[in-house]
């Protein structure tokens, strides 16, 4: 009894050129898309190791300074105003951050460094640092991914003009040395934060942060802050983790980890 239906639509029936093999596409196929993959990922990877931005390789981009050791991912967020630009000794930016000096492209911004990263300074993928006003990150400060920094911000004095058409307000924000921003955190312009503030995940900063602080919610509050003679108030509720002791490699931690603990077990 014949299908009345074209063959490929007949039950049981086999589109033409695909073989069958247990329900799966054919072994040359298979072989083809494997070779594919590994060519795509490979080209990726080139691509990420010579796009990457350095002293010695800063592709198009005149910064004012990029420090010995300092990487900036491939792909790069926007950068414009390069030539006000400054990055420290040693920092890691990740893929996809946006670096900005003035409101828009081709600006004469004058004498001076508009953004200054010191050395160390670690920025998360997808983070934004935009700076109308001066923006200074202080060394070893560590930025989660997704956060953003912004001196200049939207106003809305004239209830009859778009949000969007009034002219912002800027103001310098100061990030002081050793401090670390959770994912998604937020500056806003005028902030300054002292050393070792802690800011966290999707907070919203502005005014002021004191030495050593724990700031959290939006806006940011102080929800804890070191004091000399009492220490951490409130107390931390887990113990300090104990640091590696100088000299153990990475064998001898393996050996001490439970075999049920050790990655891959």
């Amino acid at each position: 009894m014949r299908c009345g239906r074209r063959r490929s639509q007949c039950p049981g029936a086999v589109r033409p050129g695909v073989a069958q093999y247990g329900g799966s596409v054919s072994p040359i196929r298979d072989l083809l898309s494997a070779l594919a993959s590994r060519a795509v990922h490979g080209a990726w990877r080139q691509a990420q190791r010579h796009g990457a931005l350095t002293a010695a390789r800063p592709g198009s981009h005149a910064f004012r300074r990029i420090g010995h050791g300092t990487r900036i991912a491939f792909p790069q967020g926007t950068i414009f105003g390069a030539p006000w630009i400054e990055l420290g000794d040693h920092c890691v930016i990740g893929q996809d951050v946006t670096l900005t000096a003035g409101m828009m492209p081709d600006l004469d911004l004058g004498a001076d460094t508009v953004l200054r990263l010191g050395n160390g300074v670690v920025l998360g993928r997808g983070s934004h640092l935009v700076a109308d006003a001066r923006v200074t990150v202080g060394d070893d400060t560590y930025f989660g991914p997704y956060c953003y920094v912004t001196s200049t911000n939207h106003s809305y004095d004239d209830p009859e003009q778009p949000v969007g058409k009034q002219w912002p307000r800027s103001a310098p924000v100061e990030i002081g040395p050793g401090g670390w921003l959770g994912a998604g955190a937020v500056v806003l312009p005028g902030a300054r934060l002292g050393r070792n503030v802690v800011v966290a995940a999707g907070s919203v900063v502005r005014g002021e942060v004191p030495d050593h602080a724990v700031v959290a919610g939006a806006p940011a509050r102080i929800v804890r802050r070191w004091d000399p003679a009492e220490g951490w108030r409130p107390p931390l509720r887990t113990p300090p983790p104990a640091p590696v002791p100088d000299g153990v490699t990475a064998r001898q931690l393996r050996d001490l980890t439970p075999p049920g603990e050790r990655s891959g077990a």
